[in-house]
């Protein structure tokens, strides 16, 4: 936490569920100011005031700035970045379906937005920033994944571009953050407090999974270890997707009134460009990976490109990498362990019966049987 102290920090996309966390998380950092820019103007009001009601009481309170603000936008960006120390670029479009409907507005969020953020911190001489990427990044099979890989490519490339500038520009990625807004966790309840059917793409489908807090922490993590250029893979444990289904039944559905044992699980079928199982690291690039206590760091590829480099983290625990990085049904947790892992992390406490369940959408609640 003392590396963020007295700094100032941006947060970008900040009303999205990882960059809301993310500022939460950095108010406990003790920071010299927080800026919060997202293009949510209803969500940055929230936001403001949510700070503004965490900061009361606090011997230090930490000075706050939302603002609307759009990565489009790069003489926006490069008023909102001068002075800022630290940037954690989260805003992206990530929906897969819509990035396919609508690529060139993925195009300009997700590359040409990049490119904004990345000239934005050298004009300002910005210490360090970070972005947030995708296991769909890796072998990418979609417009989302793929705009994904190539802010990935820009944030490593940059590090050339920063002609004698102190500026360190580094990438985390990780996959799915259970209990997100885009998680399979409120699709799972709300269809179990409609009494079913829960439907599966396939139940095959293996997953990295982690908690928001966990993959915020990991992000902060980064942000300190960063030397230049590198991706930052977060160790993860892989489930089922069937095995979570199951869980939540059991766990759930007898609170609304239904019974577990005779709750209707469907099949749909996979989403187009939908894996069965998630890359969070490539067989090629375990040959330019080491390993750390809690993540991989993924080296560049063409170091000769960039300036000369010293990867020397202090948590390292090998400098070899033998397999690639995926969510094998093998390594998969089992339902029992999965079941104590999310009452560990309180992931299902929101959905229990005394919290208000928004239907989904086109449904109606079923009266038990």
């Amino acid at each position: 936490m003392s590396f963020f102290s007295d700094r100032t920090i941006l947060v970008t996309g900040a009303c999205g569920t990882v960059g809301r966390e993310l500022v939460r998380q950095l108010l406990d950092c003790q920071p010299r100011e927080i800026r919060a820019i997202d293009t949510n103007e209803s969500e940055i009001f929230f936001l403001e005031q949510e700070l503004q009601t965490a900061n009361r009481g606090r011997p230090h309170p930490v000075r706050t700035l939302c603002q609307i603000g759009d990565i489009r936008d790069r003489d926006k960006l490069n008023r909102m970045f001068s002075g800022v120390d630290i940037v954690l670029h989260t805003a992206a479009l990530k929906h897969v379906i819509l990035c396919e409907r609508a690529p060139f507005d993925a195009v300009q969020t997700n590359i040409i937005g990049v490119r904004n953020i990345i000239e934005a911190a050298l004009d300002n001489d910005v210490e360090r920033v970070i972005f947030t990427s995708s296991d769909k990044a890796v072998n990418p099979t979609n417009v989302m994944g793929t705009s994904k890989l190539m802010g990935e490519r820009l944030f490593t490339a940059a590090n050339s571009l920063k002609m004698q500038r102190r500026t360190i520009f580094s990438s985390t990625r990780f996959g799915n953050v259970l209990g997100s807004r885009g998680s399979v966790i409120p699709i799972f309840a709300r269809q179990i407090a409609a009494g079913g059917p829960v439907t599966l793409t396939d139940s095959r489908m293996t997953r990295f999974i982690m908690t928001l807090e966990e993959s915020c922490r990991l992000v902060l993590a980064a942000a300190e270890k960063a030397r230049g250029g590198e991706v930052f893979v977060t160790k993860m444990p892989v489930i089922q997707i069937a095995d979570l289904a199951r869980v939540m039944i059991d766990e759930l559905a007898e609170q609304h009134g239904f019974s577990a044992a005779r709750m209707p699980v469907t099949e749909i079928g996979a989403k187009p460009g939908e894996k069965l199982y998630e890359e969070l690291m490539s067989d090629e690039e375990t040959r330019r990976t080491v390993e750390l206590t809690e993540m991989f760091a993924v080296l560049p590829a063409f170091r000769s490109v960039y300036e000369e480099i010293s990867y020397d983290y202090d948590d390292l625990v090998s400098r070899t990498v033998e397999n690639a990085y995926v969510s094998s049904p093998a390594n998969a947790m089992s339902t029992e362990e999965l079941a104590l892992w999310c009452r560990r992390h309180d992931l299902l406490a929101p959905w229990l019966k005394d919290t208000p369940i928004l239907p989904m959408p086109g449904t109606e609640r079923k009266r038990a049987a």
